[in-house]
Parts: C-alpha cells; structure tokens; sequence
C-alpha cells in the first residue's frame, strides 16, 4: 500500500491537501470521489530515507497545544470572534513555535481560508484528526464543542503517555546503572584483582570455570575491538534502527514484531483501543462520516499492523458492512469492543458507546501500568543484585581459596 499526497475540493467548496493511503492512484482517487471529494492533482509522497536525517527544532509541546485547544474553546463559547481568540493566545502563550505558527494562521483566516485549511499548514502540530473535527465543528457551527473534545482527547492521551513512561523510568535508571556499574568493575577493577589471583594461584587453568570467564570478559572489553563497538558501532547502530523503523516498511516490521512479545503486546492493544474508542468517538460526535473517520483514526493508534487492518475495514464499510461485524473477525480487537460498538450501531450512539469503551480501557491501562511497574522494580533490583554477587564470587571466591591453601 502507497501514500498519496492530494490537493482537492470538498463538496462544501473548500479546497484541501492532505494524504491518503491505497494500493493506486486510481484507487485512492475512487476513494476520494466516494466521500464527496473533487482531486485535483495527487502524487506519490515522498518516502522516508531510513539514512536521511530529520532537523527538529519547530516542535509544539502537547501540553502548550492542551492549553491552546481548552482555551480555545473557552473564548468561542463566550462568542469571541475567531481571529481575536487566536490572536489573544498567540500573545499569551509561552510556546515560541506555536506563537509563530498562530501568526501565519492568523493571516491565512484573514486572507478567507477557513480555520481547519489553516491548521492543516501546520501537520507537525495540528494531525489530520485534529484538522478534520476543527472542518466538521466549522461545517457543523458546533466548533466550541469539537475544541472541548479535543482538549479532554489530548489530555487523556498525554495522561496514558505519561503514565507508561513514569512507570518505565525506574526500571531504566536501575537497568542503566547495572550495566555502567559492571562496565567499570569489569574494566578497572576485575583487571586488577584477576592479575594477583592469576599470579597467587599460578595461572588461569586452576580457577574456577566462572572466574575464568570473568576474566575472559574483562580482557576482551579493554580491546580495542569492543571500544570501537561501543563508541562507533553502538551510537550508529541506534542511528540507523531509528531511521529504519521511520520507514513504512521498517516501521510495519517492527510494530509486527512488538505485537508478538507477550507483555508489550497486552500493552499496546490496550493503548491502541483506548486511542481508536476515544478518536472515533470524537470524529463521529463531530459529524465526520463513518468512512472518513476510520481512515483518519487509523492514523492515531500508534500501530501500524492495526492501523493497516482498520484501513482495510474502511473498504468493506464502503460496500455496506458494518464496522462491528468487521471488528469481530479482528485478530487485535477483543468481543467487548465489537459487541459494545454493535450496541451503538442499533441505538445511533455508537459515539456514546464508544467513549464508554475508551474510559474502560484507560483504567485497563492504569492499571496493568501500575501492575507492570510494581513488579519489574524489585525483579530489576534482583537483576542488579545477581550482576554484583556474580561478580563478587567470581573474584572473592578463588582469593578464600589460596587464603585457605596459603593457611
């Protein structure tokens, strides 16, 4: 499957460029016409060189654009005309990246483009959902309520981020510790004590099996070979798995393989539902089409082997199936969510339903978080603990033997 960059005409009148995926241009074309969408021009997109290096630097915190969104919201709802509000939190906000980027959306809402044709100029800060429900609030004159739903989607997402990142900075600290202490042990220390055991006992044939290992293991890491892994091979090693895993491919190869360890893969899932309840939630209650709004989720679940398998669902949606039916035969989506979503689909509140849904698989992720992050801490001070005894029988252990002999 291809990516398509497209500019085009809404049926509303309102031109937009943005991308699509699908296996042709005259598919992705078919698409387009399907959703009331007029192509004018579209092009392969240009593909990501896992070798080319990307220059950051204009990034928007998701916290300065929370506070932009609730805002936001605040001052549309008091009936504060739309180029004043963005102008008043241009002047008030701390961020220097979103305040530039407010200017130039100022400007182009000045010259008549429409809000969500001005966000979409900003694709690092505003994604294509937050650009397609700002379209549907605009369409729907409902724009205070998209910008409340985008404000508690975002907060809720950054909540889930920085739940899993706080319950794996612990274990990280300790595991880095555990490797930098044994490097230094193992190349200052070991060294040194494995020459006089060497000299007391009258060579390395009459050691243990373990300390000669140790032994083995330290000479080998003040070669210059394993020096040059570890200040050359290791930092590009890392350079080049990042920019591999940028790539489609790479990136698909990996996320496949993450969804088949045991404990990530729970994790993921549960993330990546909470993410699609909430999202497809929010598009539906904004009036984005059913077609559109799975097209545009799948962009948000952070997997790109479920994001690939919703895209998929999308085409069957188009010839009439329902997305529940579709959800069933799932290898990733548990009953639960293709029952509950059924349910909505018989009342009409399939939006309702879903954020039910998405409440409940946050708490699942809370949850299995705290589970998670309460065992790997004592099983990684363990893990420390067995590196130091190793160690310290390797090196204590034969000295207590020639003491013992020397006696």
């Amino acid at each position: 499957m291809a990516r398509f960059q497209y500019v085009a005409i809404h049926k509303s009148g309102k031109s937009t460029r943005s991308f699509i995926e699908a296996d042709t241009k005259e598919s992705a074309v078919d698409t387009l016409k399907k959703q009331g969408i007029r192509v004018l021009s579209i092009q392969t997109a240009k593909k990501t060189n896992f070798l080319s290096i990307s220059i950051g630097g204009n990034k928007v915190k998701s916290k300065d654009l929370v506070i932009f969104t609730r805002q936001m919201a605040t001052l549309v709802n008091a009936g504060v005309p739309l180029v004043r509000s963005i102008s008043t939190l241009q002047q008030q906000t701390e961020s220097k990246a979103l305040k530039k980027q407010l200017g130039q959306v100022v400007r182009k809402i000045e010259g008549g483009t429409s809000l969500g044709d001005a966000l979409q100029e900003h694709p690092n800060t505003f994604s294509e959902i937050y650009v397609n429900m700002i379209r549907a609030g605009e369409e729907g004159g409902i724009l205070d309520e998209v910008l409340k739903r985008l404000a508690i989607q975002q907060e809720k997402d950054a909540a889930i981020r920085g739940k899993i990142k706080g319950a794996m900075t612990y274990p990280t600290v300790i595991f880095s510790i555990t490797i930098i202490a044994s490097i230094i042990l193992l190349t200052t220390i070991v060294p040194k004590i494995g020459d006089i055991i060497t000299d007391l006992s009258g060579g390395k044939g009459e050691l243990p099996v373990y300390t000669r290992a140790l032994l083995a293991l330290s000479d080998f890491m003040l070669q210059p070979l394993f020096i040059g892994l570890m200040v050359v091979g290791l930092p590009v090693s890392i350079i080049l798995f990042r920019r591999l895993i940028k790539t489609p491919k790479g990136r698909y190869q990996w996320h496949k393989f993450l969804l088949k360890v045991p404990i990530v893969k729970v994790l993921i899932t549960k993330v990546a539902i909470a993410r699609f309840a909430r999202t497809f939630s929010s598009l539906m209650g904004s009036g984005v089409t059913i077609v559109r709004a799975i097209n545009t989720t799948a962009g948000s679940i952070g997997n790109a082997v479920i994001e690939k398998e919703l895209i998929q669902s999308a085409r069957f949606i188009e010839g009439g199936e329902q997305l529940s039916t579709r959800l069933e035969k799932s290898k990733h989506f548990p009953p639960l969510v293709s029952q509950m979503l059924a349910v909505g689909e018989e009342t009409g509140q399939s939006d309702q339903i879903l954020l039910k849904v998405a409440e409940f698989y946050e708490e699942e992720v809370d949850t299995f978080v705290g589970a998670l992050s309460s065992i790997l801490e004592p099983v990684m001070i363990v893990v420390l603990g067995a590196i130091v005894g190793v160690i310290a029988a390797s090196v204590f252990g034969p000295i207590s033997n020639i003491s013992t002999n020397i006696n």
